[in-house]
């Protein structure tokens, strides 16, 4: 069996590990590190329930091998808020219902974030095409866009607190 030593930063905490490289970074975050909030859905990019961020940047983890993070940042939902304060996209998904049945929920979140990191006062259409990429067969996604306008309020009336 061929491995790779591969060093990725997840969350925050950098790991060194050999792994295969054929290993699919969805796996390598889930069976490797033990970190199960990123979800396996349709293996082909299409759900977009495995969205972690790279270097700031949604991705799909399913199709996105692990070695190819190698001296990245990667940040799944576990990384988004503290122990003791969820991170306003978190809080907004929970003040505005934007969550039923939880598979999207951890993509659709990381996605938002993307967004608001980089446009902290999205539009609703801005925000219905950011999270385009990622399906949701519970919501409808009219709660998932007042979750995110909420997070966005929250964060321009308190932006030093949540520039992590």
């Amino acid at each position: 069996m061929q491995v790779k030593q591969t060093t990725v930063t997840v969350n925050g905490e950098q790991y060194t590990t050999e792994i295969e490289p054929r290993l699919l970074l969805t796996h390598f975050i889930r069976e490797v590190l033990g970190l199960t909030g990123t979800h396996m859905g349709c293996d082909t990019t299409s759900c977009g329930c495995c969205t972690v961020l790279l270097d700031g940047q949604p991705i799909k983890s399913c199709t996105y091998l692990a070695v190819m993070a190698d001296g990245h940042d990667v940040m799944t939902v576990e990384g988004m808020g503290l122990a003791s304060e969820l991170h306003p996209v978190q809080q907004g998904f929970t003040e505005e219902h934007g969550l039923q049945c939880g598979f999207c929920t951890a993509g659709m979140m990381l996605v938002s974030k993307a967004l608001l990191d980089e446009n902290p006062n999205p539009t609703e259409d801005e925000i219905r095409w950011a999270i385009s990429g990622n399906l949701c067969r519970c919501t409808g996604y009219q709660n998932i866009v007042k979750a995110v306008q909420w997070a966005a309020h929250k964060i321009n009336s308190e932006p030093a607190a949540y520039r992590r």
